[in-house]
C-alpha cells in the first residue's frame, strides 16, 4: 500500500475519532462508565490536531520521511500508552471501555506498521 494512502487513512480515522470524542463526550463517558468527560475532550482535541498533521504530511510532495517517522513514533506511543491506561484503569472503567481502548490500539498499531512498511519501500 502506498504511503500517501496509509497516511490518509490514519488522518481520516484519527480525525473522525477526535471529532466524535469532542462532540459527544458524555456518550463515551457513559460507555466507559466514568463521570468525567474531560479526558475524552482532551484526547479528541489531540486527535484532531494529530490528524491535521498527518493530512498535511500525506499531501506534501515529496512526503517528508522525518515527519512520517514522527507520526509512526506517535502511533507507537499511543499503543504503549493505551496498554498502560488499561492496566491503571481496569478497575475504574467498564470492560467494554477496555475493549474499545484495545481495539483502537490495535488499529493504531496497524497504521504504524503499514506506514513503516510503506516508508521502507520508497
Amino acid at each position: 500500500m502506498k504511503l500517501k494512502i496509509v497516511l490518509l487513512i490514519n488522518a481520516i480515522s484519527s480525525g473522525v475519532t477526535g471529532v466524535l470524542l469532542v462532540s459527544i463526550p458524555t456518550f463515551f463517558a457513559n460507555l466507559f462508565k466514568v463521570k468525567s468527560t474531560n479526558p475524552f475532550i482532551e484526547v479528541g482535541v489531540f486527535l484532531i490536531a494529530f490528524s491535521l498533521f498527518v493530512m498535511v504530511t500525506a499531501f506534501k510532495k515529496p512526503i517528508r520521511h522525518n515527519w512520517t517517522k514522527v507520526i509512526i513514533g506517535l502511533d507507537i506511543t499511543w499503543v504503549v500508552a493505551s496498554g498502560i491506561t488499561i492496566l491503571l484503569l481496569i478497575s475504574s472503567i467498564s470492560i467494554f471501555g477496555s475493549i474499545v481502548i484495545l481495539a483502537i490500539a490495535a488499529w493504531v498499531g496497524l497504521m504504524a506498521y503499514l506506514q513503516y512498511k510503506a516508508l521502507r519501500n520508497i
